[in-house]
């Protein structure tokens, strides 16, 4: 395990340790400072609790239930009851990632002292990260808003010694089990807590997050893709003009731009496309390459940007607020939980992850078509009639273009009323999150055929004559053959080949190859 550390304090966290903690199971440490202003919260709402007065999430129920007003001696029940009946999720279990992405942005805004929680729940929620317990989250259960409700109280429920979670090994078994044998003490919930551990956007949040971590290694790679698709069809790298990209201002489209140029640098294939078969221009798949990845660059920024907000954000309702407008402190209703900002990106970048598969699987179509590859075999077969070659892996490629267009509807169009027409508006954030997982996977599969395409026409052109490929394409084609990722040659089991690409995508392989030549890629 690694034993990074990650400190959460109350004023949030950064992209940087959601990855770390969900993916690198860095330990997490809450700060003193952050334990006092909890502790601090939490004198409110006793003070509020102890009142005759009826105060939301403290001393009533719950959604349109909240008319009722709860006797001090039914609260705790009531917490308990509020995460037994919204633990309601079904489906596959959602990823570990996910989850601990989850808990940890829910724990960040425990640490926030703004919703009224013991600083026991805090420092619990920590332990059952540190100790790799990780709570069964389903796939369904979630309308984004209200937050991230049923797998936000499939957590809590494990925090109370209830419910089902993997240990350490994965294995899933009974949380109490779990908890006794790291020495955790389950929490018995009081005013406020159990409300606080599942009003949030967190699981949308941690997606995004995640995503974005993602696309940002992956635009990388479609630019180096592209790079080499277009010194494959012995293309012009004119178009990559530092000049041109600057009259039309676009910061992402300069970067993908800048990131072609310089793979291609000191290429002896490049502007041969006056030679044997003369053209003007080359198609747009590939000369627009920098325009359609720099849009999707710069949506993800954009995204980036939101992500960055929500990090920094305490998302519950209601809200503590100390020392603001009131000494003594006050609680608010109020609609911070509603996922809106974040489902808008997330299906941003669901769409430009979908145009950015659609242009490279348009430029793999052209290196396998004889009649548009400019001397290249049919399918880059190694005895064309005989061998097919490319031909199916180009299928493969369509079908997950076709999803990804599927994927890229909008799920934050959506709304559909819940809690008794209480909750009437709601922004499915969270199954535009999960669906933006599935496009970011079928784009790292789809970088992964144009890049195996292209640098087995590389070779074939390298084979066939005294031009060379740019030396960061030959950097790539030598990483990539020993990634186990086989050339040109007979037909044979393509599958193992293309999950072998697929994966010198997914894990940075292909960037790091081309920067051993380039330098730092953007």
């Amino acid at each position: 395990m690694d034993m990074q550390s990650v400190v959460v304090g109350a004023a949030g966290v950064a992209a940087e340790d959601v990855v770390a903690v969900a993916r690198g199971d860095a330990r997490v440490v809450v700060g003193e400072a952050a334990i006092e202003g909890v502790a601090r919260a939490r004198g409110v709402v006793d003070a509020l609790a102890a009142k005759a007065e009826p105060v939301y999430g403290v001393s009533t129920g719950f959604g349109a239930l909240a008319v009722r007003h709860i006797s001090p001696d039914l609260r705790a029940q009531l917490q308990r009851s509020l995460v037994r009946s919204h633990a309601a999720g079904m489906g596959p279990h959602v990823e570990r990632e996910v989850v601990r992405a989850l808990m940890f942005l829910r724990l960040k805004t425990l640490a926030s002292g703004r919703t009224g929680v013991r600083p026991i729940v805090v420092e619990t929620m920590a332990a059952l990260l540190n100790a790799g317990i990780t709570p069964v989250v389903h796939e369904y259960g979630s309308l984004g808003c209200s937050g991230d409700l049923a797998p936000l109280a499939h957590c809590a429920q494990v925090l109370m010694g209830e419910g089902e979670a993997a240990g350490p090994d994965g294995t899933v078994r009974p949380a109490a089990e779990l908890l006794a044998e790291h020495r955790i003490t389950p929490v018995v919930l009081r005013e406020k807590e159990g409300l606080a551990l599942i009003n949030g956007t967190d699981g949308m949040l941690g997606m995004l997050v995640l995503a974005c971590a993602d696309l940002t290694r992956l635009f990388t790679a479609a630019d180096i893709g592209a790079a080499l698709t277009l010194e494959a069809l012995l293309g012009t790298d004119k178009v990559l003009a530092p000049e041109l990209h600057a009259i039309r201002p676009h910061p992402g489209q300069a970067a993908s731009a800048e990131n072609m140029r310089r793979v291609l640098a000191g290429s002896g294939l490049t502007g041969h496309h006056q030679d044997d078969a003369p053209r003007v221009q080359d198609a747009y798949s590939v000369r627009c390459a920098p325009q359609v990845a720099g849009a999707g660059r710069d949506t993800l920024a954009h995204a980036r940007l939101v992500a960055d907000r929500e990090l920094a954000a305490a998302i519950d309702n209601p809200v503590v607020l100390v020392g603001e407008g009131s000494e003594e402190g006050r609680v608010e209703s109020n609609g911070n939980f509603h996922g809106a900002p974040v489902a808008y990106v997330l299906d941003f970048l669901a769409i430009a992850a979908a145009d950015l598969g659609s242009i490279a699987e348009r430029r793999t179509d052209r290196l396998l078509d004889r009649n548009r590859s400019h001397g290249l075999p049919p399918f880059l077969a190694g005895d064309p009639g005989l061998d097919s070659g490319l031909m199916i892996a180009q299928y493969t490629q369509a079908a997950l273009v076709s999803d990804m267009k599927r994927l890229a509807v909008p799920a934050s169009v959506d709304s559909i009323p819940s809690s008794a027409m209480q909750e009437d508006h709601v922004s499915m954030g969270w199954s535009a999150a999960r669906k933006l997982r599935t496009a970011v996977d079928n784009l790292a599969r789809i970088i992964a055929i144009e890049v195996y395409a292209a640098t087995r026409a590389l070779e074939i052109r390298a084979a066939a004559g005294a031009l060379r490929p740019a030396p960061a394409s030959q950097a790539v084609l030598a990483a990539v053959r020993a990634a186990g990722v086989r050339g040109a040659g007979p037909d044979r089991f393509l599958s193992p080949d293309l999950e072998a690409a697929y994966v010198f995508v997914r894990d940075g392989s292909l960037a790091r190859a081309a920067e051993s030549v380039t330098g730092p890629l953007a």
